[in-house]
């Protein structure tokens, strides 16, 4: 079964020709399957945004091939199709909403594509109730909106579209923890419940693994890690290496493994990691011998 987005030997080159060119992708072969939940994951610069845009066409590859459900963006000028499949939020919201009132800047999408009026109006109704912002008028202008509102917004003017791949660029930026939390479980039950496939850019890997069923980790424009979360946290000092911050249990449990505990420390579970340590305090017989452990 051929995969929902492939990326065959990628290649991107900005300001070809001129003193300031470089590539922002190098190289990149990538495939995202149907029901996914994938976190991109890099620091600043590694060329995160760049590749999503080639998802649905906003980039095309200066070399290599990006194939959409079996349409070829790099042949195709059509590109229509391909961005009802894969719709994107992007990092800053207020950059893709310009609509007077909500409710227009939920129907955009629907009227460009021809849906009539009753059915865009039912999948408002049912889009706003699965993001929690029904409460909010729809006749109220959405530049008036908290930062947090704002961006549901955004994400509910993609969902209402059904996308079958949706991509959001760093969606908990600026957002408090709650409000991290909170969109972060929205977004897992769209992907369990709804088998609506999920790629997540971050920055930080604290959250998105929480629920990520594998995490691909980009560097100076190439894939260097790509698995489930537990493979990644395999490679703690490189990830830290490249400034990438790991989850605070996986600190915790590393520190106790670079201590000389004999204990896995690739774990993102909090009740996992309290059986782990409590089964290594039984092992040492006494509380005390935990101050007796060699530093490394």
């Amino acid at each position: 079964m051929p995969s929902l987005i492939e990326l065959r030997d990628v290649w991107y080159q900005y300001n070809p020709n001129s003193p300031l060119s470089y590539w922002a992708l190098k190289g990149i072969n990538l495939r995202i399957e149907k029901g996914e939940f994938v976190s991109i994951i890099g620091p600043t610069g590694s060329g995160k945004s760049t590749l999503i845009q080639h998802f649905n066409g906003l980039l095309k590859p200066t070399k290599g091939e990006v194939i959409v459900d079996g349409i070829d963006i790099s042949k195709t000028k059509d590109l229509k199709a391909v961005r009802k499949k894969v719709g994107m939020v992007f990092q800053y919201p207020e950059t893709q909403i310009f609509s007077e009132t909500i409710y227009d800047e939920l129907a955009f999408g629907l009227r460009n594509y021809g849906y009539p009026e009753d059915e865009i109006e039912e999948r408002i109704k049912e889009v706003t109730k699965k993001l929690g912002i029904d409460y909010i008028p729809l006749d109220k202008s959405p530049f008036l909106l908290s930062g947090g509102e704002m961006r549901r917004v955004a994400i509910a003017s993609i969902l209402a579209m059904e996308p079958e791949v949706f991509v959001l660029d760093e969606p908990l930026a600026n957002l408090d923890p709650q409000g991290r939390k909170e969109l972060l479980r929205e977004i897992d039950y769209l992907n369990r419940k709804e088998s609506l496939t999920v790629v997540i850019v971050s920055h930080d890997l604290s959250e998105v693994s929480k629920y990520a069923d594998r995490i691909v980790v980009l560097f100076d424009g190439s894939i260097i890690m790509d698995g489930p979360p537990e493979e990644i946290f395999k490679n703690v000092e490189k990830l830290i290496e490249i400034s990438l911050g790991v989850p605070q249990i996986v600190e915790l449990l590393y520190a106790l493994y670079k201590r000389g505990a004999d204990i896995p420390y690739n774990v993102i579970s909090i009740d996992e990691a309290v059986k782990i340590i409590a089964k290594w305090r039984k092992s040492l017989g006494n509380r005390d011998k935990l101050r007796t452990i060699p530093a490394s």
